[in-house]
């Protein structure tokens, strides 16, 4: 089993009717999430709207969720500023994290050996398994192959990589040359079974907040050879796929709206991100459908 488990939910951020972090949601979504198919959570990730976080909340997250699961967390501590996020990670041990997962450094767009600086700076301030995250749809920089390929060979707990670059010969590529235990995760729902071909460990997931149950199960029936199973249940989810993001709805405000249809804590979205757009929680009925389950989320 891999370090993190298979199913790792990048849990989104509850806030209630004033906009205000709502701890007691956090800890209510992460254990049902638990319950219902997640092997680890991602706290404070893209989905958990870091970037609307202060300081204060976004440690608060971390503390309220350790104190009511049993699974490993990984802290989003990453961030484009270098010394804030060497800040950051250094709390995380402290605060009961189980990892940290490291985005690329969004907006400023540094060289490559910025990245790699920045990389080797922030994983020196733990003893934390590091998780990469590169994402440059978001980020505005691609970790190149090269460098993914030095730091899991140089930097000792850099042991993974959340993989949203949509490139998976390149990532192929890395996956021949990196040490054995280093560890592939798909950072793209749609990609997550393209990606078991190469190796991925599993996914960190947006649609495990209400399909976990069945992205588990497509990564077991792929692992035990069954492939034409697993080919079956990605079908099934690819309107999941569809629906956590877009241009008119980006992650995580169709994760927002589901968590409302199913009960679940969650509130709107902060600014700039705003509110959904009009019939989104009806595709989000629609999504349940396709899964075989109410807007309750009992089965149909």
């Amino acid at each position: 089993m891999a370090r993190f488990g298979r199913i790792v939910t990048a849990m989104a951020t509850p806030f209630d009717a004033d906009g205000a972090v709502d701890l007691d949601g956090a800890v209510e979504l992460a254990s049902w999430l638990v319950d219902h198919g997640s092997d680890a959570l991602v706290l404070t990730g893209t989905t958990g709207e870091v970037s609307v976080l202060t300081d204060e909340e976004h440690l608060g997250v971390w503390r309220a969720v350790r104190s009511a699961v049993d699974v490993p967390l990984v802290g989003g501590s990453g961030s484009n500023d270098t010394a804030h996020a060497i800040e950051l990670t250094s709390a995380a041990a402290n605060l009961g994290m189980d990892g940290v997962l490291l985005v690329t450094p969004y907006y400023n767009r540094p060289p490559q050996s910025g990245l790699d600086a920045h990389f080797r700076a922030v994983a020196a301030a733990t003893e934390l398994p590091v998780m990469l995250y590169d994402i440059p749809v978001r980020s505005g920089r691609k970790i190149s192959s090269e460098l993914l390929v030095r730091l899991a060979n140089e930097v000792p707990n850099v042991v993974s990589l959340k993989d949203a670059a949509g490139d998976p010969a390149a990532t192929a590529w890395v996956m021949s040359r990196v040490p054995d235990t280093f560890e592939l995760y798909s950072g793209d729902d749609a990609l997550t079974l393209p990606l078991m071909a190469l190796g991925s460990q599993g996914v960190v997931s947006v649609a495990s907040h209400w399909a976990g149950v069945e992205m588990g199960a497509m990564v077991d029936a792929f692992l035990a050879g069954n492939h034409d199973e697993a080919r079956r249940i990605n079908d099934q989810l690819l309107s999941s796929y569809a629906f956590e993001g877009s241009d008119e709805a980006p992650n995580p405000i169709p994760t927002k709206v589901m968590l409302g249809v199913l009960g679940l804590p969650g509130g709107a979205c902060r600014l700039p991100l705003g509110p959904p757009p009009a019939g989104l929680a009806d595709r989000a009925v629609a999504v349940l459908a396709d899964l075989g389950r109410t807007p309750g989320g009992q089965p149909a």
